[in-house]
């Protein structure tokens, strides 16, 4: 027998055996005895059958369940284990599949319950913009994703530090991929629509079409991304203002929000973009736009990365300071003066266009967005954790700190009241969690700099093909090689001669200097598939002590910090997850779900929807734990030592950078 995987194609997921296919008698199965067991964080219930023959089910979850099921012998009896509680429709089921052998008779209980249970269930559309692709997943109320589609986008880079994308591009990849999750679902079940997205500088001009943001005139070019770094000067001017405002970003501005991206368009882009310019909006507040006909703007964004209080709203004297008091006169209609809170409902939900270019119902909520960052914090921070043994059980979630780290990594940390971190982003209210205040540290640079460093090594060549002829990825099969070199070593001390400071890309938490450089101390004249396994783990580990960096300073400030929760595609790496658990010395926890971004951004459509009371009752119900990482309590002295070295790295950086400036 071949059941269906969750991705819909033909496996071996499920396997049935049995010594034989005799037919049972149809009044055993008339009345199944019920067992409760508790098996955290859910309630799994049993129903026993009457059986004499002995067959074996290996647990999976059917495509697009919203349960999973387990079959097995035990003595006398075959049970059906489930996690959605109902008795009335397995006994039903197994009555009218008497006639069928006893393997048939529980596919037909199965496959039954799933279809009644299907018809009720409730989904909501998650889809992300990151810096590479857009995703979009079909999510349940329990959070499964159940359906998960992909597609890449464009990204310009015309001259160094200036990357660009276009907002087209974008849309139509988020239509596609949206089209791809919902093919063949009930549109009445379909409930809310939520998006996050990269915190990237979208410019329209008066009538919403696109504005080049290049003296090339390219305006299908009009997204300045994230990690564009060309305001150099004009962050430097706003730092120098030392205006109030700049406390709720760490003390000081960086470079990757959009005040000095505005700027650098005034005064660079005067005629061609900044006086035809009608709207700029960060990504997310586009897409919602884009969905929905209404220019709102989410209070995730507008806090985060323009300047916004939630308390007091736009400080005319930092626009007026900088010089884009011309936004001030138009009273910020181009860079929004309506505000949502992030989960809630947005105009009428789809417009026709936008329901026609999705493949969705028109009407369906639309949620106020949030920062991809922000949406992996909203997936993963507040599961339920009872039963795990984790130090955060029976404490508030503002002991937890979510790590979503892919490109980039962001550090988002909660309190009940502001924290001001040096070096930190934030506070910011209400940003992530509704009623907290959230601090953000980050890393400019994370998975982007692992790739930067394996795929430029000489030996690259080497591992691309050892890893294509073993049917594996390079990551995972360096992780391999990295245990066949350790001998009897743990895995992590072999860079007790190899150090990296991560700042390729400069610092942003908690040093907030963006003219730091990368260093690698410890370098050989060899160039083989050992050297780049060993630079590949050095440069994870600096990774992680650049992680431990961050959380000592928020610590410092005030936060009680004793768990991780990761998400994001470097969380899929297990030796990248162990660094991050032994050289912060803290549990690590993983989602069941890989996709946490995407949970977070569905769990927004389910807010607007009105199916949960809050983004927090989403959050519980919907973010589920998957695996738990402890931290190697003996190798702490190692990797206490590790972070001095560290530490040096930078200190010396900043000591031959005074040498050579000195007269």
């Amino acid at each position: 027998m071949r059941m269906l995987n969750r991705s819909g194609g033909p496996g071996a997921e499920c396997s049935v055996s049995s010594d034989s296919d005799e037919k049972c008698s149809g009044s055993h199965l008339d009345e199944p005895g019920t067992l409760q067991s508790l098996s955290p964080p859910m309630v799994l219930q049993q129903h026993y059958f009457p059986c004499s023959r002995t067959f074996t089910w290996v647990r999976r979850k059917p495509h697009n369940c919203p349960f999973e099921v387990e079959l097995h012998h035990c003595g006398a009896f075959c049970s059906v284990i489930w996690d959605v509680p109902d008795c009335q429709i397995i006994r039903t089921a197994f009555r009218d599949a008497c006639s069928c052998s006893v393997k048939e008779r529980v596919i037909y209980a199965l496959l039954k319950m799933h279809s009644k249970m299907q018809a009720s269930v409730k989904y909501y559309v998650g889809i992300d913009v990151g810096s590479a692709s857009v995703r979009a997943a079909l999510v349940d109320e329990f959070g499964t994703v159940v359906m998960h589609a992909e597609q890449p986008i464009q990204i310009w880079e015309p001259q160094p530090d200036h990357y660009e994308q276009s907002s087209a591009d974008i849309w139509a990849a988020c239509c596609a991929v949206t089209k791809k999750v919902v093919c063949g679902v009930d549109a009445s079940q379909i409930r809310g629509v939520g998006f996050d997205a990269t915190c990237s500088l979208v410019v329209l001009d008066k009538q919403f079409q696109p504005l080049a943001v290049n003296s090339q005139g390219q305006n299908n070019r009009n997204v300045i991304m994230w990690m564009d770094h060309r305001a150099v000067s004009q962050v430097n001017r706003i730092n120098a203002t030392q205006h109030r405002i700049l406390s709720y970003v760490g003390g000081v501005m960086s470079v990757e929000m959009q005040p000095p991206k505005l700027l650098w368009l005034k005064e660079n882009l005067q005629e061609s973009c900044w006086e035809k310019a009608g709207y700029f909006f960060d990504l997310p507040d586009f897409l919602s736009w884009k969905a929905t006909g209404v220019p709102a703007r989410s209070l995730c964004t507008l806090v985060c990365k323009w300047t916004y209080t939630s308390e007091g709203g736009w400080d005319d004297s930092f626009w007026n300071i900088i010089g884009l008091e011309d936004l001030v006169k138009d009273k910020y209609e181009k860079i929004g003066n309506h505000v949502l809170s992030p989960g809630e409902s947005v105009g009428k939900g789809l417009t026709p266009e936008a329901a026609k270019e999705l493949g969705l119902p028109e009407g369906v909520a639309v949620a106020a967005s949030l920062i991809d960052a922000h949406a992996g914090g909203l997936g993963v921070i507040g599961a339920d954790v009872r039963g795990y043994n984790l130090p955060c059980e029976n404490q508030p979630i503002t002991s937890r700190v979510a790590l979503i780290c892919g490109t980039s990594s962001c550090h988002m940390g909660v309190s009940e009241t502001p924290i001001f971190v040096p070096g930190v982003w934030g506070p910011y209210f209400s940003a992530m969690v509704p009623g907290l205040w959230l601090n953000e540290g980050g890393q400019s640079a994370t998975g982007k700099l692992i790739e930067h460093v394996v795929r430029g090594h000489v030996a690259f060549p080497e591992l691309q093909s050892k890893a294509a002829g073993s049917a594996q990825s390079i990551y995972t099969y360096l992780n391999s090689h990295l245990d066949l070199i350790k001998k009897s070593l743990p895995v992590g001390f072999l860079t007790v001669d190899l150090h990296v400071w991560p700042d390729f890309h400069g610092n942003r938490s908690p040093l907030t200097d963006l003219t730091l450089k990368g260093m690698v101390v410890g370098l050989t004249l060899s160039r083989g598939l050992d050297e780049l396994a060993l630079i590949y783990l050095a440069t994870i580990q600096a990774i992680a002590l650049g992680t431990r960096h961050i959380l000592e300073a928020m610590e410092a400030a005030g936060h009680r910090i004793n768990t991780l929760f990761l998400c994001g595609g470097l969380s899929k790496n297990p030796l990248f997850v162990q660094m991050h658990a032994d050289i912060t010395g803290k549990p690590v926890v993983l989602s069941k779900e890989v996709e946490s971004v995407l949970v977070g951004a569905a769990i927004l459509g389910a807010c607007a929807s009105g199916d949960f009371a809050s983004i927090q009752e989403a959050m519980a119900k919907m973010g589920k734990i998957g695996r738990v990482v402890q931290p190697n309590h003996e190798h702490k002295r190692f990797y206490d030592k590790k972070y001095e070295v560290f530490l040096k790295l930078v200190e010396h950086q900043r000591e031959y950078r005074a040498i050579m400036k000195s007269s």
